[in-house]
């Protein structure tokens, strides 16, 4: 596969989606992040806001920042990079024990809050108006994205799985947490599995989504204007 740098476009417009060059092989693909890319801000603090209500998760995070930095100055953060540390330590504290019935309920609850960005949106659906297939890869949790992507008809969801036992999350991660490096190797592996794909074209936020990017024939790196905002 060819590989391109990914491109900034002004205010979060999009490039040419008609296919790069000559790729043939398949309809061609779209990859699209969704946390600052399709939608304004982080949706993960926002759907533990919906479970244990809103003040409560921010104070919840904020406490997570403190320990995840903490625990990496002495080398024992639960993930594999600060960030990472954040989320684990947030995840555990704030859903574990929590029935999956009520995770669904609060991503139900999350649908009319999400700040979609109009550019990004649009280009979703002029992908999927001309065939693409269209893939969210995202390091947000899989148990609330379908609720917020019902309709938009995406093909496939690479998102961060949460450990289940028993009907009720353990608060611990059930698959790797797909940013970053994972995320472009959950990516890649999709693209081998469901080849030859065609064109590709991909879209995420700086710096976490470059890896993805790189793997693209086509990469944009989103800019959220401020105050651009559809919900």
């Amino acid at each position: 596969m060819q590989t391109t740098d990914a491109k900034a476009a002004p205010h979060g417009l999009s490039p040419a989606i008609d296919p790069p060059g000559k790729a043939g092989g398949g309809p061609g693909v779209a990859f699209f992040d969704f946390d600052g890319t399709l939608i304004h801000g982080d949706s993960l603090p926002m759907f533990v806001g919906e479970v244990i209500g809103r003040r409560r998760a921010a104070l919840a995070l904020a406490d997570a920042i403190r320990s995840g930095l903490h625990r990496h100055v002495r080398g024992r953060g639960p993930g594999v990079d600060f960030p990472g540390s954040v989320k684990a330590i947030f995840l555990k504290r704030t859903l574990r024990g929590l029935p999956v019935a009520d995770a669904l309920a609060a991503a139900e609850r999350m649908v009319p809050r999400v700040r979609w960005h109009p550019p990004l949106l649009d280009t979703l659906k002029a992908h999927r108006a001309r065939g693409h297939r269209v893939v969210i890869a995202t390091g947000a949790l899989d148990l609330y994205m379908p609720a917020l992507l019902r309709g938009l008809g995406v093909d496939d969801l690479l998102a961060t799985g949460m450990e289940v036992v028993d009907g009720a999350l353990t608060g611990r991660l059930g698959t790797a947490n797909c940013v970053r490096l994972n995320k472009a190797e959950r990516v890649r592996a999709w693209i081998d599995a469901h080849g030859p794909v065609g064109a590709t074209w991909g879209y995420g936020n700086r710096p976490s989504d470059l890896p993805m990017l790189a793997l693209m024939e086509r990469g944009e790196v989103v800019k959220i204007r401020r105050g651009h905002a559809q919900r």
